[in-house]
């Protein structure tokens, strides 16, 4: 979904997908679900002008608590309800959950205040765990925030920050803490499963000088 906005004579707008959701083995037991988010923006907020990276739901709920933070009394956006219920080899539990997490990004999107926030920059469009993207955005990392998202889209061998999967121990024990269906229990893998494909935004590495704490003023 498109979100634009007429500012002087440029029309800025801010594209975001989420889709193609994978279901993942973590154990003999266990599985969950992570999707790809595609963004095509020409919002100098951005240093990256598409991208795309794959989230699972725990680390959406990482991000709305710590958008929360910074939102003072602002009504956050509401992300789909985690549930025991929930099964990965349900196509519809899947398409629903998929469509509430877009919804979750266009709404915040639109949102000038988030747009300065450099975790949410980081969720979108670099390939951090829970815990780097919260220590990059504390200036705790040797990288930096840009360096971060530039070696993404450059598909860089060997970033600065180096190799590390999505399950390391620095995680922040936050995005565990509303996770009830993140994680599901399962003899079967559904690995591969794709729902509702849409065509995203091809990749590529254009990037603006500016960054993504210049955005107080837009109003999107």
């Amino acid at each position: 979904m498109e979100e634009s906005v007429d500012s002087g004579m440029t029309n800025e707008f801010i594209s975001v997908w989420v889709q193609d959701p994978h279901v993942h083995r973590d154990d003999f037991w266990h599985t969950h679900v992570d999707y790809q988010i595609c963004l095509h923006t020409n919002s100098m907020c951005f240093w990256r002008k598409r991208s795309c990276v794959r989230r699972r739901y725990s680390e959406f709920v990482w991000l709305r608590h710590k958008l929360q933070e910074n939102a003072l009394l602002m009504d956050l956006p509401k992300l789909p309800p985690g549930t025991p219920f929930f099964s990965s080899r349900n196509s519809s539990h899947v398409a629903e959950r998929m469509k509430g997490l877009q919804q979750f990004l266009e709404a915040v999107l639109q949102r000038t205040l988030f747009l300065s926030d450099s975790r949410l920059h980081l969720f979108l469009q670099s390939e951090l765990s829970v815990g780097r993207m919260e220590a990059c955005s504390q200036g705790l990392t040797r990288y930096t925030i840009a360096q971060a998202i530039l070696s993404s889209a450059h598909n860089v061998s060997h970033p600065p920050y180096g190799p590390e999967t999505r399950d390391d121990d620095d995680d922040n024990s936050s995005s565990n803490s509303d996770c009830d269906s993140d994680c599901e229990s399962t003899n079967s893998s559904g690995l591969g499963q794709s729902v509702e494909p849409t065509t995203p935004p091809e990749e590529g590495t254009c990037h603006s000088d500016s960054s993504a704490h210049d955005c107080s003023g837009r109003s999107l």
